[in-house]
């Protein structure tokens, strides 16, 4: 159903620290805040993903615990948007994540009901509302877009009628595919998908085991494990995010639920790694986020204290750390990295002593 481009404010970017200089081949970390941002625990500016001309899609939550939808250009200015539709109590709204090279962006938004929808935002700012047909229309049920590639093509998941999440593509002309992973009994989920159509995500069995896959684009579906993988409810590998090559990084959680992150090549080949000081116990660990052309990856890892910390693992495995200026040392708390371009600009967020949302670019 084509909408209406929606509510649309655009304002400069204003930064909650001045740039750190680059010295020393040092990076560069820019951090802003999107205007009407909450500053109370939970809330504030999340961002989610950055194309290749360093534009960032992500949301932000107000002082009401509402959600909405933003796109950060290169040059700091902030456009801010809300799905047509998109409820306004708390916890409801505009879920922006996945932007591709062109500035098309796609999420969700929760209605007044709790059902969710996709949806997908063109660089001009026209909103067009996706629900797979046959969706389910109760409380957190509906659909959810998250990747979408160079031609504007969406991949997503949607609660279909034998009451599971079912995976699902749309074509810019909207045409739509659904599929299940082999041997998905409890759901399929679609994440990520490269501009050649292939798509990853998680699948889960009928123990709530996961697995990750990939969905050719001649609708090929092969599922896979990270060796080390455990094998029990909320266990298993989860594929997060897809290069043009075919490359793929995400991360499984071993039988103790500690996290650790991985690459599978285009061939099938899996290399498993842990950042450094990266914890080992439950909800601890390595986590790969994106990855980028040259199949650098970029990420998050918790330490013995649950403190998040960001990192980069260059195609070779090298792996540095880094922390957002301000992050917050606590439990929970520190540098979440979410995306990366061929440039190795990363975005993400920092959460800091408060348990505040902060936005973040970060520039080699």
């Amino acid at each position: 159903m084509k909408t209406s481009a929606g509510i649309a404010v655009v304002c400069l970017c204003f930064l909650s620290a001045t740039p750190t200089p680059a010295q020393d081949n040092k990076p560069t970390f820019t951090t802003f805040e999107v205007p009407g941002s909450g500053t109370g625990a939970y809330q504030g500016t999340l961002a989610e993903r950055i194309n290749t001309s360093g534009v960032l899609a992500g949301r932000y939550v107000d002082a009401s615990n509402v959600s909405h939808g933003f796109v950060r250009a290169a040059n700091g200015t902030i456009t801010k948007f809300n799905a047509p539709g998109a409820g306004t109590g708390a916890d409801q709204g505009t879920f922006a994540y996945g932007i591709n090279t062109a500035g098309a962006i796609t999420g969700y938004y929760f209605d007044a009901s709790n059902v969710y929808h996709g949806f997908l935002r063109t660089a001009s700012g026209a909103i067009t509302t996706i629900d797979v047909p046959g969706a389910g229309t109760g409380a957190y049920q509906g659909t959810v877009a998250y990747g979408v590639d160079t031609a504007g093509t969406v991949a997503g998941y949607y609660f279909g009628p034998s009451a599971v999440w079912v995976g699902f593509v749309r074509t810019l002309g909207g045409a739509i595919t659904t599929f299940a992973a082999p041997g998905a009994k409890e759901g399929t989920f679609a994440y990520s998908i490269n501009s050649g159509g292939a798509i990853t995500g998680v699948c889960y069995n009928a123990t709530d085991a996961s697995q990750g896959f990939v969905r050719a684009a001649d609708a090929t579906i092969t599922t896979f494990d990270a060796v080390g993988a455990g094998t029990g409810a909320g266990q298993g590998t989860i594929g997060d995010s897809i290069n043009t090559a075919g490359t793929i990084t995400g991360y499984y959680l071993d039988a103790s639920n500690a996290w650790h992150g991985f690459v599978r090549a285009a061939n099938g080949t899996i290399t498993t790694f842990n950042a450094s000081g990266a914890g080992t116990g439950a909800s601890q660990g390595t986590i790969g986020e994106g990855i980028n052309t040259s199949g650098v990856v970029t990420g998050y890892y918790g330490d013995a204290s649950s403190v998040y910390h960001g990192f980069v693992r260059a195609a070779n495995g090298t792996i540095g750390t880094f922390e957002a200026p301000g992050a917050g040392t606590g439990a929970y708390q520190g540098t979440l990295s979410g995306g990366i371009n061929d440039a190795g600009d990363i975005g993400g967020l920092y959460i800091d002593a408060s348990n505040v949302y902060h936005g973040f670019l970060r520039t080699p």
